[in-house]
C-alpha cells in the first residue's frame, strides 16, 4: 500500500515539480494530477495503449491511478496490473503509488455478455455472491458478499496485494429504486464489509466515487448527504474509520461542488467541498475534461486568470487542481502523448484561492 515514507521519497525525486503539485492527503504526498481510466475499446490495443500511459504517468511523477472494476470490462484493472508489474520490476516501490478501484456495477469480463440476466444469475446468484433482490437497475449491487467479491477481483487483477482506496461505485443508482431507509440499511451493511477489509489488510480507505449524489440539490431523488455518511461510517468503524474519499465530477461545465451550497456540516449549509473539508474527507474530481469535451474552445479570459497554460485540455485540468479543497484533479488518459501533455501541469504552480475565484467574478 501506498505509505507517507514512500509517496514523500518518489515526490522528492521529482525536483523540478512546481510547489503544490504534490499535495498531502491523510498523510501521504499525492499527486494533484491523476490518471484515469474509464474510456476505450475492449480491444488489445487500448489494453496496450492503457498499460504504457501509466507506466509514462509514473515516469513523470504521477502516483494517483483511479480505476474500476467495470472498466471497460475488467481490462483497465488488468492493464495497471501488468503496467505495476512492469515498474515494479523497474525499481519503482508500489508503496510509492496510490491506486483507487471502484465497485458497484457489474464489470463483466473482457467484454458485453450476450445475456446480462444470465451472467448475473451464473456469476452471482448460484454461487450465493448476490440474490436477484441485490440488484438494481439491472446493473448495480453492494450487498457485502458482492463488494467483497469485486474486492478480490480487483486484487487479482491488478496483482496487487492491497487496494489503497475502495470506492463504491455510485451509490446513488441504489436510490432509483429504493427509499433512503433501505438504502443506508445497505450502506451500512457494505461499509461494515470495508471495514472488515481494513482489518484484513486488503484495503486502506474506502469513499464513495458519484456522479449525481453530491453535487444535486437535497430534494433530489439521487442527493447524498456526506454528513450523513460519515456518520454511518462512526457508527460502524468508529472514528478510525476508513471512510476518507469522496470522488465526485467537477470541471469548467460542472462547477456545482464549488459553488451549489447542498450540504449541511456543523448546522450550516455548505458547499460540498467545503463540507469534505469540514468532515476530514479528500476529494478526488472526475470529469476534468468532461471525457475530452473541454479540450478545445476554453474561453480566453479563463486562460488567463489560471495562468495560460500551453493547451485548452491543460487550462480545463488547471481548473479543477486549483478549485479549493481539491485533492486531485483525475483525467482519463490512454495515450502515452496525453500523458506527457497533461503532465507539463507538474512544473506550473496552481493559482491561490484569491485569483481562483476571479473565474467567477467574470462570469
Amino acid at each position: 500500500m501506498a505509505t507517507t515514507e514512500a509517496t514523500r521519497v518518489f515526490s522528492e525525486k521529482f525536483r523540478d515539480a512546481a510547489p503544490g503539485f504534490y499535495r498531502t492527503v491523510h498523510g501521504l504526498s499525492l499527486s494533484s494530477v491523476g490518471l484515469g481510466t474509464y474510456l476505450g475499446k475492449w480491444d488489445g490495443p487500448t489494453d496496450e495503449a492503457y498499460r504504457a500511459a501509466v507506466k509514462r504517468f509514473v515516469e513523470l511523477g504521477g502516483n494517483v491511478i483511479d480505476t474500476a472494476s467495470n472498466y471497460r470490462f475488467q481490462r483497465s484493472e488488468r492493464s495497471i496490473g501488468t503496467a505495476l508489474g512492469d515498474l515494479m520490476a523497474a525499481g519503482v516501490a508500489r508503496d510509492s503509488l496510490f491506486v483507487s478501484t471502484k465497485g458497484g456495477y457489474l464489470p463483466f469480463d473482457g467484454e458485453p455478455p450476450t445475456n446480462v440476466e444470465e451472467y448475473f444469475n451464473d456469476t452471482f446468484v448460484k454461487p450465493g455472491i448476490a440474490t436477484v433482490e441485490d440488484l438494481v437497475s439491472g446493473s448495480h449491487c453492494m450487498a457485502p458478499a458482492y463488494l467483497q467479491s469485486q474486492i478480490d477481483q480487483s486484487l487479482g487483477n491488478m496483482g496487487c496485494g492491497y487496494i489503497d482506496l475502495f470506492y463504491i461505485h455510485n451509490p446513488e443508482s441504489q436510490l432509483q429504486e429504493t427509499d433512503r431507509y433501505t438504502f443506508e440499511a445497505r450502506l451500512a451493511k457494505a461499509f461494515e464489509k470495508l471495514e472488515e477489509n481494513r482489518v484484513q489488510g486488503k484495503i486502506r480507505f474506502y469513499g464513495a466515487a458519484t456522479w449525481n449524489g453530491f453535487r444535486v440539490a437535497p430534494d433530489d431523488r439521487s442527493y447524498h448527504s456526506m454528513e450523513r455518511m460519515v456518520g454511518i461510517a462512526r457508527q460502524i468503524g468508529g472514528e478510525d474509520h476508513g471512510f476518507k474519499f469522496i470522488q465526485l465530477p467537477l470541471n469548467l461545465a460542472m462547477p456545482e461542488a464549488y459553488l451549489l451550497r447542498n450540504q449541511a456540516s456543523g448546522g450550516k449549509v455548505v458547499t460540498a467541498l467545503e463540507a469534505a473539508r469540514d468532515l476530514g474527507l479528500a476529494v478526488m474530481c472526475s470529469a476534468s475534461i468532461l471525457q475530452g469535451q473541454l479540450t478545445h474552445s476554453v474561453p480566453m479570459f479563463i486562460r488567463e486568470v489560471l495562468g495560460n497554460p500551453l493547451t485548452d485540455a491543460m487550462t480545463s485540468i488547471e481548473f479543477v487542481r486549483s478549485t479549493p479543497g481539491v485533492a486531485t484533479a483525475l483525467v482519463g488518459m490512454s495515450s502515452v502523448a496525453h500523458v506527457e501533455e497533461n503532465l507539463g501541469l507538474a512544473s506550473r504552480p496552481s493559482v491561490d484561492e484569491d485569483r481562483y475565484a476571479k473565474l467567477f467574478e467574470q462570469g
